[in-house]
Formats: C-alpha cells, sequence, structure tokens
C-alpha cells in the first residue's frame, strides 16, 4: 500500500532484512561453526583463557586487545571460550547487515528491495573477507557498530534536551561504542563516526566516548605504556597495498587493499578484482546524487557527511601509501606517543561502509525507477529529487528485480568470501597437551615461550603461520616481544623485557637470569619451526615438569625475583574501566529491546 506517495512496510516486511543478515553472515562464517576453536593468523580462541595482567593490558606492550581479552577470560569461566568467539563473530556480520539496513531506511526511506542491497553491501565485500583472514574478527565488532552508531548519535541530535527521549539515546550510543570498542581500532571508528554526526551534541558524545573506551584508555595510563613510540618501520610494513590493475586508490575505493597479499581471496589476486571493483563502484555511483540531493534538510546532512567520510577513509590511506606519506607516517609513530594504532591504515577503510551502503540502496532505485519510466515510454530521466519506490512489478526493471540484479552481482564478484573465506577458515582442536600444561603451572613467575617469535605452524593448525596461542591458555603472563614478520622485514615491538629474556635463553644463559628477570616457566611448543639458539644449555639447567609429543614445559629453579608488576591500584582501576565498559555494554542492550518493544507497538 503507498502512504503520502511512498511505500509503507507491511508488518512481515520489517523482520526480512534482520533474517536475511543473519543467513548471509552464516555463510560466511559456515565451517567454523563445526567444533574446534579458531585459530588463523592473528585470531585465537581457547577452550578457557586467564584473566592475567596482559589480559587487562597492564603488560609490556600496547593494550591492542583490551577489553577483548579481559572479556573472553571472563566470560570463559561458564562458556566454552571458543563458542563465545563464533557467537561474537556471527553476531558481528549479523549485526552489520542489518543495521546498514536500518541506515537505508531511516535515511533514505528505503523500501524491502534496497535495504537488502544495502545488507549485502556490508556484508559481502572484500574488507569482511580480508580482516576474517588476517583473523581481525574483533575489529568486525566496531565495522558492525558503525549504522547503529550514525543512528543513536542522530537521534541524539535531534531529540529534544531534558527529555527522557534523550537518555534512552544515549545509553543506545553508549551499547554501540561499548560495543565497537572490543578493540581500540573499533572505538576509533565509531568514535570518528558519532562525532561527525552529532552536531551540536557533539562534546557529550565524546564524554561518552571516553567513558566506553576506559579499558584501553585507563590501561595505557597505569601500564605507563602511554608514552612509548612505535617502530617506524611498521609504517611502511603495513601500508595499504595494490590489487592487479587498480591500484592502491582503486583497491581502496574497491574496500580492498589490506597489506597482507596472503589475507587476501583468490578471486582478488587476478584482473576479477577490477571487475568487480568497477561494478561495485558502478552500483554505489549510480547513488551519490541522490544520496547527496533531496528530502529535509537534517537527513541530507547526515548523508553527505557519511559521503566525506567515505571520500576521507579512501583517498587518506592511499595518501599513506604513497614515499611523502609513509615518511610523514614515520615520523608520527616515531615522535608521538598512541600514533601506532593508526599505521594500519586500511582498517579505516571501514568508515566508507555506511555511505556505500546508502549509495548502493539508493542506486536500485535509481535503476528501479528508470526501467519503469521505459517500461511506461518515458522520455526524460527522472528528476534529481528522489522519486516514491515503483510498486511491485512496476516496469520490466520494478524494485524487487532492480534488488535481485544487486544482490546477485554483489555476491557474484566475490564468491570466495562464501563458506569461511572459500574454506579457509576451519575450526582446529588444541592437543590435549595444552591443558596439561595449564594444570602444572601453579608456582610464581612469568613463562617464557620457545621456539623465538609470536607467530607457528603447528601440525593441527595447517600451513599459515598462527598467533602463538600460549598467552590465551596458560594462566600466567606469558612473555611476548611484539615483533611482527611483515613483508620480509621484522616490525619492531614493545616488549622489551620479553626481548630480553628471549635473548637470554636464545644465548643459553645460565638459569639465575631467568630468574633474576621474573621468569618462573619455560614452555617449548615442540612441534612448531622457529629460532631455538642454544637454549638447549639453559633448559638443561631448568626442572623438567611436563613433556609429551607437542608440548615440554620446566619449572627455573630457585628464588624468583618478582619483575616490576603492576601495582594493586593500578589493577582495581583498570578493572573499574572493564565493569564501566560491561555497564555501558549492558545498559545499551537494554536500550534496544526496549526500543524494539516501543517500534512493536507504535
Amino acid at each position: 500500500m503507498t502512504v503520502g506517495g511512498r511505500r509503507r512496510e507491511t508488518l512481515w516486511q520489517r523482520p526480512v532484512p534482520a533474517l536475511y543478515s543473519l543467513a548471509v553472515a552464516l555463510v560466511v562464517v559456515g565451517p567454523l561453526l563445526g567444533r574446534g576453536y579458531l585459530l588463523f593468523r592473528d585470531a585465537v580462541s581457547s577452550p578457557r583463557s586467564y584473566l592475567t595482567d596482559v589480559a587487562l593490558g597492564l603488560g609490556d606492550a600496547a593494550p591492542r586487545a583490551v577489553p577483548q581479552d579481559a572479556l573472553l577470560a571472563v566470560v570463559s569461566t561458564a562458556v566454552d571460550g571458543g563458542v563465545a568467539v563464533k557467537v561474537i563473530l556471527v553476531v558481528a556480520l549479523w549485526a552489520a547487515g542489518w543495521g546498514a539496513a536500518a541506515l537505508a531506511r531511516e535515511l533514505l526511506g528505503a523500501t524491502l528491495g534496497p535495504q537488502l542491497v544495502a545488507a549485502t553491501v556490508a556484508l559481502w565485500n572484500p574488507y569482511v573477507a580480508e580482516r576474517l583472514l588476517q583473523g581481525h574478527w574483533s575489529l568486525l565488532t566496531g565495522y558492525a557498530a558503525l549504522p547503529w552508531t550514525v543512528l543513536a548519535a542522530r537521534r541524539i541530535r535531534r531529540a529534544a534536551p531534558g527529555t527522557g527521549r534523550t537518555w534512552h539515546d544515549r545509553a543506545l550510543l553508549g551499547g554501540c561504542f561499548a560495543a565497537a570498542g572490543l578493540t581500540p581500532t573499533g572505538a576509533l571508528l565509531a568514535g570518528v563516526v558519532a562525532l561527525a554526526t552529532a552536531g551540536r551534541r557533539a562534546v557529550g558524545v565524546l564524554v561518552l566516548w571516553c567513558v566506553a573506551a576506559l579499558p584501553w584508555l585507563a590501561a595505557t595510563v597505569l601500564a605507563g605504556t602511554g608514552s612509548d613510540t612505535s617502530d617506524p618501520a611498521g609504517v611502511a610494513a603495513f601500508a595499504a597495498r595494490a590489487e592487479p590493475r587498480l591500484g592502491t586508490l582503486g583497491s581502496l575505493a574497491g574496500l580492498g587493499g589490506i597489506w597482507n597479499s596472503a589475507a587476501v581471496p583468490g578471486s582478488r589476486t587476478t584482473l576479477f578484482a577490477l571487475v568487480a571493483t568497477v561494478v561495485l563502484l558502478a552500483m554505489v555511483g549510480a547513488g551519490v546524487w541522490r544520496v547527496a540531493t533531496g528530502g529535509d534538510r537534517d537527513t541530507v546532512r547526515d548523508r553527505r557527511t557519511l559521503l566525506i567520510l567515505a571520500a576521507v577513509a579512501v583517498v587518506l590511506p592511499a595518501l599513506g601509501a604513497t614515499g611523502w606519506g609513509i615518511t610523514a607516517g614515520e615520523f608520527l609513530v616515531e615522535h608521538v606517543p598512541g600514533t601506532g594504532l593508526l599505521r594500519d591504515t586500511q582498517k579505516y577503510v571501514a568508515l566508507a561502509m555506511p555511505a556505500y551502503a546508502l549509495c548502493a540502496a539508493s542506486g536500485c532505485r535509481l535503476l528501479a525507477a528508470l526501467g519503469g519510466a521505459a517500461a511506461r515510454g518515458a522520455n526524460e530521466l527522472p528528476s534529481s529529487q528522489p522519486a516514491p519506490d515503483p510498486e511491485p512489478g512496476d516496469g520490466l526493471l520494478g524494485t524487487p528485480l532492480a534488488a535481485t540484479l544487486f544482490v546477485f552481482l554483489l555476491l557474484a564478484t566475490l564468491p570466495d568470501l562464501a563458506w569461511g573465506a572459500g574454506g579457509e577458515l576451519r575450526p582446529v582442536r588444541y592437543p590435549p597437551g595444552w591443558a596439561h600444561v595449564a594444570a602444572h603451572i601453579e608456582s610464581p613467575g612469568d613463562v617464557a615461550v620457545l621456539p623465538g617469535g609470536m607467530f607457528r605452524k603447528f601440525p593441527f593448525s595447517g600451513e599459515v603461520a598462527v598467533l602463538d596461542p600460549a598467552p590465551r591458555l596458560l594462566p600466567r603472563d606469558v612473555l611476548q616481544t611484539g615483533e611482527l614478520p611483515v613483508r620480509g622485514r621484522v616490525v619492531a615491538g614493545e616488549g622489551s623485557r620479553a626481548r630480553a629474556v628471549e635473548q637470554s635463553l636464545l644465548r643459553g644463559d645460565p638459569a639465575t637470569r631467568l630468574a633474576d628477570r621474573g621468569v618462573g616457566w619455560v614452555l617449548v611448543e615442540r612441534t612448531s619451526p622457529g629460532p631455538l639458539g642454544e637454549s638447549a644449555t639453559t633448559l638443561a639447567q631448568l626442572d623438567s615438569v611436563y613433556t609429551d609429543d607437542d608440548l615440554a614445559l620446566y619449572r627455573v629453579p630457585g628464588p624468583i625475583t618478582e619483575a616490576a608488576t603492576p601495582t594493586a591500584a593500578a589493577r582495581i582501576g583498570t578493572v573499574a574501566a572493564h565493569l564501566i565498559w560491561v555497564l555501558l555494554l549492558l545498559g545499551g542492550a537494554a536500550a534496544a529491546v526496549v526500543a524494539a518493544i516501543r517500534s512493536r507497538r507504535a
């Protein structure tokens, strides 16, 4: 039926975008839903993890996995940690698609077909594929929160001051910030979008964002890592990368261009990447004019803001990959603490997703209108004002058919995102020795790990190098250097004590050197290749506690000198920050439930 020149959704249509997004999300994660754990490049899930100082962000290195690790440490006491990660990943992808559809409905008045196009753009694109293949599952929660953050910030700006509605919307936005802030990068993504949308309410929104980001902000201050700078070599190593025949700018415009060429779907390594990018940009370009014009002034302002964000999110990383851009980035990370968080510039292409989803939805409506006009024999192009959606079956290219065409093209141009990125993402099972090792580590002291380095290749995890799972599987802090092998070079980390301990082991130093540095345990991961140096000399001086075909655990004898550990006040402060974050997350969920009930009643 039509109301005021615009078709109103029937009751059965409202849940369709949510159900569609869930179905697509399940198609994407596919094999991961089986028994086992996600262990792929940077992604590590485990049956049980522990609330160590490192999990709270109070280790030597920058708190890059806060509050993610603390959340899983607490949740895994009641639920298998591998299941928790899978649930979070599915919910994130589901929310991304559903949020894009909701954004198209509110900012464009889009009907069902264009909403499904928007959901497909958000879910089925190279950015999602590449971040999954890199193992950045938690970053996708920040990505998923973007459209919901726009809606919540927009409602705060439009709400009358002093009303209960304002507090309800603030709770929603706080929940969006908390969900996005599962990692610091996700928090930055949501913060940028909210501040750009909030208008005159920007100061209040900024305060709310700071509260939601307390876990990693507090850890940075209390651990003393806030003044640390990063290795400038990381800027060139993590710069965006050009795909075949696209160049860096074209790759980023197509939502691709991750620095790691191994974390790219096969279809993006051939000229097919050019075809896929042209298709995506044609869909987006078809709707840009209608997104930028038409409608009330306030809504047009929001849509134009998202278009500007998309342009900046594509252009700046492309400039950052140029010679002078790399030079500028190296200066920043070497002299400005905290800017190392910005070195993987392709992450921030996520900011283009809301605008891309709106433009593709609008392009779908334009195609339907053109088809309807052609079927009626019209000789004039549609005006610059948004035309009402055609009724179902209106013309050869009615909205349902146009939406079906757009969705099909999006799916067809990235076929290897389906079923765990072409089957690459599959659950693994840890050998039982890991549980035995964790049970044996009882006395004080941190854990050093051999072979040297942070990445492993286990027989049970496949051919891809994976992040060492020991820090998530063991109940004591595991020392890691933070050194990352990238594009044939090594990017230095911040773990100075871990680096000294590793070098001591590889040189075969006396066991007392380990004890003096606060190391009480040494774990040898026997099935993974890597540097061992003269460590056999040191290991011969240690007490063997557990050995099997995969692992060997040693206790460092004698008194263990207590390392420079966080103070009780630092721990209490960081735990309090995490609790505030949890309250925001739960408050946002409660506000979302209330909003859904109100909407249903209305």
